[in-house]
Parts: C-alpha cells; structure tokens; sequence
C-alpha cells in the first residue's frame, strides 16, 4: 500500500509519523518527500492491510503537523520511472545509457532488439562485447561534449551516433563525467527519416491537400469544431486520413502543445485495450509490472485522447469510456482509487454507429456522448474533381523520397486515376504513385505504370452484386468469409485467432451477419 500524507515541514515529523507503524509491526519499506515546500510524504507499505489504515488513519491525523492521509497507486519516482519507460519505448531508435566504465546501464526495447538479448538482460553488458575497436569512455573523455552523426558498425549494420555526456555533481558541487547516452540511427533508413521529416513540415490542416471544393468545406467546418472542448467524432472510409484531420483538430485548440495519443480500438483483445487505455495498479495481475502501467488517458492528461474504430470497442470499454466522458473520472485496472483527468476526446469509426445501435452492439447512451460534434469525411471518390492537384503533390513526395527528378502524369494515366473506384482512398492513391514513381523509368507516368487492381475483374467475388455502396459490398463479402470460415472455427474465439482479429470483434461480425445464432450457437 502507498500513503500520501500532506503535513507540514517540521524537524522530527517523519519520526512521528514512521513510529506509529512501527507501534503495528508494520514495515515502511520506501519513503519520498514531495510538495513545492516539502510537505507531501510518500510511503510504500507492502504489508499494510486494509483494516489496519482505517484504524491507524485517525491516529495518524492526530499528528502534530498532519492534515490528510489517503491512498495513492503510484509514488512519485514509480510515475516518473513509468513516464520514462514510456518515452524510451516509444522511441523506434536504439538508445542506451552507457558508464565510464563502458558498461550499459539502462536501454530500451528497440536497443534490447538490436543487441539480440531480452531488455531485462541488457543492465551490466560491456560495450566492448559488440564494438571491441570502440573505446566509448575515451571519446567521452577527450571531447567533453556532445557528437552527432558519428559512423559505427555494429552487428553487421551501420549506424549514425548521436552520443550525450552525462554529467554528476560530487560533495564540492564539481560536475564530472558519469557516462552518456548513445542514440542510433540505422544509416540506410537516413533518407526515409529525411522524407518523414518533410511530411511532418507542413502541420495541422495545412498538411491536408483541398484541391476539391467538398475537403475544402470539411476543413471549414473542423476549423470551427477544433477549438471547442467537447467530444468529437470523426467518420470515414478506411484510407481518407481521419488521424491526420483529428490532430489537425488537436493542434489547432488550445490543448494543441499537450500530448495527443491515439489507441486502434479494433484487433486488440479487450484486456489489452483497456490496461492500454485506462493503466493497471501494481501487482494488478500475474505478470503484471510490479510499480503497475500508466494507461494513454495519464500520459494525455491536459491533451486529447484519438480513438480509431471506436465502433470496435468491446461492451465492457464501452462502459467505461462512457463514465469518462461523462465525469473525467475512471478506475485502472486492479484499482479501487479514482483517477480524474481533463483529457478530450476525439473518436473515428468506418461503420454506421446508429445501425450497431440499432443491432445491440452499440450503447445508445455512449453514442450520444460521442456525436457532440461530428464531421464526415468523404471518399477520394467524391472528390476526383481535385484529383489532378492530389496527384501531382504525391508524386513530388514520391520523387523527394526516392531521389528521382520529378515525372509528369500523362493524360491517360490521369484519366485511369479520374475513372478508378479508390476503395483505399487516398492512402491507396499516395502508395499506387509512389510505386509508379518507382517504375517509371522515363520523364512521363503512362498507365502501364498505375498497379490498380481492379475489383469488378476479380474471380473471387463473382455472385457478389457490386451495384451497391462500398459499405454494403465490403460487408456481403465480410458475411461470406466468415460463413464460409465458421464451420471450421465455430467460436468467436477460434475464428479470431484465425483471421487475426479480437474475439470481441468477431463475435459483434457474427452478430451482425446472424451466422452461428440461427443453429443456436453464441458467438
């Protein structure tokens, strides 16, 4: 159990406080102080129960000094440490903290993957197991200050160092050097952290191209919603960059220098969604991290929360999300402390929300929370009237990114781009020009260039009436797969360990479609 006791700052409180827990046999096995002032103690008792603090709280608040007594989930280092945590395995790079003696101290996961060893195994390696010709500590010696770019080969890979000396203070306050931190670049991905970086260049609703008179009007209409605070749902086929138009949304409000997360309701299994949504208290499970998780909520705290396929989201998050939004406050996983955070919340979804209403699978009451504000983003198919403009500004990207001087689209190959369907919407537009770009081998883009797999040609959808909307073909084709699957793997369960999706998913498909009910059967 952890204690956050507010008292003042008085010689000997600490004492007075420890020593009734002593009085208990109870054993304070970590203590911080915190507070602008220093009057906040933490104290971590793993073998306090329950009943002992409701009969030691009273006593306690007699202390002279002392105001209030409750629990907390976390100390104030096991916070830190799991922001950190967080950060460093956030980071797709390499980075290792290393001492003077050449030793790793600490690394993330990325740094784990590279050395070919578990992350708990990384603490106490020497460096010189895989750099034998690398003297670390010398170069940390000789230069005193921070290197950039510095060219190593590790494990038959080149990589740019980027190497930060740490500094400590001794007893005469004279700062000597503790070791450094190496960050590594992979060299041959150099060019495409180049093109990533010109992609970010332009943010916000300056990176969403409106040649077409109705995203122009969509962009409108966001640019009045985003400074508002309440709940916003985004909806949308798959591939028209619903992501990219909520955090345009969270940069242009006055949460846009807060954090903005954003969790995939859809594939992941219920347990993970919601310790990855909402966190887990130490000790919360087996196999759970014993200083417990922060869940994105925390890490958003005062910034916006982005939740994709919210349509996908399991009965029991549903419920939870909805107290959020309806008074900041939730539980982490294995928790009975209440957390409040001022976090807004922006939800995209593919699928028609009134319908999974309509069919069950939906809360009524959490829909209405959500649509407070609502945009609709349409397909690259009702909007080919800005085609041209879209085209040649992925093709721009497409030649920066190879290195290339830039092709011209020739007249067929935009009249094959105006007449093609787009079910991948403009993702599948930018990657079909990039791969163009990348064979075309003279000035101009032909349409033998354009890999457009079409639909209408395809042998396995034959019986299936393409007449309809996108939506209705795509779930005719969803409800065969699954009927044809269903004999096979007759389980929720089953059937979404083979298709690689969550069960939770898949038992709201098989719903919706009827397969499995009418032999009496639940998904």
């Amino acid at each position: 159990m952890r204690l956050k006791i507010h008292c003042q700052n008085r010689i000997g409180i600490l004492r007075d406080i420890v020593s009734h827990f002593a009085d208990y046999g109870v054993n304070v096995a970590r203590g911080e102080v915190g507070g602008d002032h220093g009057n906040t103690i933490y104290l971590f008792l793993p073998r306090l129960l329950n009943a002992q603090l409701a009969t030691l709280r009273p006593t306690l608040e007699t202390v002279p000094g002392v105001f209030s007594v409750k629990r907390v989930n976390l100390m104030p280092s096991e916070r830190r440490h799991l922001e950190l945590d967080a950060l460093l395995s956030s980071l797709s790079d390499p980075v290792m903290s290393i001492d003077m003696e050449g030793r790793i101290v600490a690394a993330n996961r990325a740094a784990g993957q590279m050395l070919g060893v578990r992350i708990d195994e990384v603490p106490g390696l020497s460096l010189d197991r895989y750099l034998p010709d690398f003297d670390l500590p010398e170069l940390i010696r000789r230069n005193n200050a921070r290197v950039n770019g510095l060219r190593l080969k590790l494990k038959e890979a080149t990589y740019l160092a980027d190497i930060a000396p740490l500094h400590s203070e001794n007893d005469d306050d004279v700062a000597s050097l503790a070791g450094a931190v190496v960050t590594l670049h992979r060299a041959d991905r150099i060019g495409e952290r180049i093109y990533q970086v010109q992609r970010q260049e332009l943010r916000g609703f300056e990176a969403i191209f409106q040649a077409s008179p109705r995203l122009a009007e969509l962009i409108r209409e966001a640019r009045r919603m985003a400074p508002l605070d309440a709940p916003l749902l985004i909806e949308g086929e798959t591939g028209t960059g619903k992501e990219l138009l909520a955090r345009a949304c969270h940069l242009a409000s006055p949460r846009g220098q807060a954090p903005f997360m954003a969790l995939n309701c859809a594939g992941l299994p219920e347990s993970m969604a919601e310790t990855e949504l909402f966190g887990y208290a130490p000790g919360a499970f087996e196999g759970a991290r014993p200083e417990g998780k922060l869940g994105l909520l925390e890490l958003t705290a005062g910034g916006t929360i982005f939740l994709d396929e919210v349509g996908e989201m399991s009965p029991r998050l549903q419920v939870k999300l909805l107290r959020f939004l309806q008074d900041g406050g939730f539980r982490r996983v294995g928790s009975d402390e209440e957390t409040y955070l001022d976090v807004r919340v922006i939800c995209s979804t593919q699928q028609d929300l009134p319908q999974l209403c309509a069919a069950g699978l939906f809360r009524h009451d959490l829909y209405h929370r959500l649509n407070v504000l609502s945009l609709q983003v349409p397909p690259l198919r009702d909007c080919l009237d800005g085609i041209d403009e879209l085209a040649r500004h992925f093709l721009d990207r497409a030649a920066r990114q190879i290195g290339c001087a830039l092709p011209q689209l020739s007249p067929a190959a935009l009249a094959r781009l105006s007449g093609y369907h787009w079910p991948g919407n403009v993702r599948q537009l930018e990657n079909v020009l990039f791969q163009a770009v990348s064979l075309c081998e003279q000035d101009t883009i032909e349409p033998a260039h354009l890999r457009l797999p079409d639909v209408r040609q395809a042998p396995g959808l034959a019986g299936i009436d393409l007449d309809g909307e996108l939506g209705e073909i795509l779930g005719e084709v969803e409800k065969r797969v699954l009927a044809a699957l269903y004999p096979q793997y007759p389980s929720s369960r089953q059937l979404g360990k083979r298709l690689g999706v969550s069960h939770t998913t898949i038992a709201n498909k098989l719903k919706r479609h009827g397969i499995g009910i009418e032999q009496g059967e639940t998904p």
